[in-house]
């Protein structure tokens, strides 16, 4: 984060811009919080322009609400849309589950814990910079160190098939935490000594299926159903002992752990205006995410602390007095636009 050297005469601040994004129901623009606010659009720009923060000050913030031993780390990506861009740096084509396809915009890699008593909360994360020469797998492997530097002690890690690969696979197990990570219906593994067949191939009980992993070691196998589409999970423990007592209750806990991270994708982007900015330099755009990730702390303070039930009800209701009094005051006068009643006249 940046240190001032003198008292700071801003009037655009990172409260300011946050309370903006989270109450803001469309156009989360520099322009727009000027005309709210009653200040310059410069001093919006230049606020986006001067600060620097850091994925450790986003995990600064969460650490005062979680419990930072024995919960589940989280490892997955989202796709910020930007079909419209021009000359808009970070942007490329990334591949969008919500378009089933490669799209125009920018990728978001998050760590996203959840610890013992089910509080959820982003610990680090990263925008993805080809400047940087890194693959999201290398992206991982420098958040897990860095949080794990930090003071996190997580019992799991979990991720999708595209952070399986070997090498995020071995280092998980290498600091001594268990692992939860889904597989491609093709990856092999062997039953038998010597025999290699597709995990789609096998017949996998409920209780899951102790399997060997090519270059690996020992993992147990899950098979589950989501919509018609079947996804298969390995699950490793650092105890080999635990494997007998580890079965489907475990394994859908972790499993709906997990899932938790694609509702944090969806709020960031519907009510925290992530994907809506029209900034296009490195620096700013790094700073409106920034932003948009600690607005989604504070939602979640305030739904951990009882203050709001959920933050899409607590949006709605933002604008449900401002509605309710412009409907009052447009009735009044038009009671010709109803309809009239008119007596049955006899012939």
């Amino acid at each position: 984060m940046r240190k001032p050297t003198r008292p700071p005469t801003a009037r655009c601040t990172l409260p300011m811009y946050m309370g903006f994004l989270m109450s803001e129901p469309k156009s989360s623009t520099c322009t727009r919080l000027s005309q709210v606010m009653g200040i310059s659009h410069d001093s919006v720009n230049r606020f986006l322009l001067r600060e620097s923060y850091e994925p450790k000050d986003l995990f600064d913030e969460a650490q005062k609400l979680l419990d930072m031993v024995g919960g589940t780390l989280n490892v997955d990506d989202t796709t910020l849309d930007k079909p419209y861009s021009q000359k808009m740096a970070l942007v490329g084509h990334f591949w969008s589950g919500k378009h089933r396809r490669a799209v125009k915009g920018l990728n978001l890699v998050t760590l996203y814990y959840t610890d013992v008593q089910g509080r959820s909360l982003p610990v680090n994360y990263r925008v993805y910079d080809k400047a940087d020469d890194k693959t999201k797998n290398d992206y991982f492997q420098d958040m897990l160190a860095e949080v794990l530097a930090w003071g996190l002690r997580p019992a799991f890690a979990t991720g999708d098939s595209w952070y399986s690969c070997e090498k995020n696979l071995k280092t998980v197990k290498n600091h001594q935490m268990g692992l939860m990570f889904a597989v491609e219906a093709n990856r092999t593994v062997s039953v038998e000594k010597g025999t290699w067949v597709q995990v789609q191939r096998l017949d996998v009980p409920e209780e899951g299926l102790m399997v060997w992993l090519r270059n690996f070691g020992p993992v147990k196998l899950f098979r589950t159903r989501l919509k018609d589409q079947l996804r298969h999970y390995l699950a490793c423990l650092p105890d080999a002992q635990g494997y007998s007592t580890f079965g489907r209750l475990n394994f859908q806990k972790l499993h709906d752990q997990h899932w938790g991270i694609e509702q944090y994708h969806r709020l960031l982007k519907q009510v925290c205006n992530v994907e809506r900015f029209q900034v296009r330099g490195k620096v700013p755009i790094l700073n409106h995410i920034f932003a948009a990730l600690c607005s989604f702390v504070q939602l979640q303070e305030m739904r951990f602390t009882h203050a709001i039930v959920n933050a899409y009800q607590w949006k709605t209701e933002l604008f449900t007095q401002v509605v309710a009094t412009f409907v009052t005051g447009f009735i009044p006068g038009k009671k010709h636009l109803n309809p009239q009643f008119r007596t049955t006249v006899n012939a």
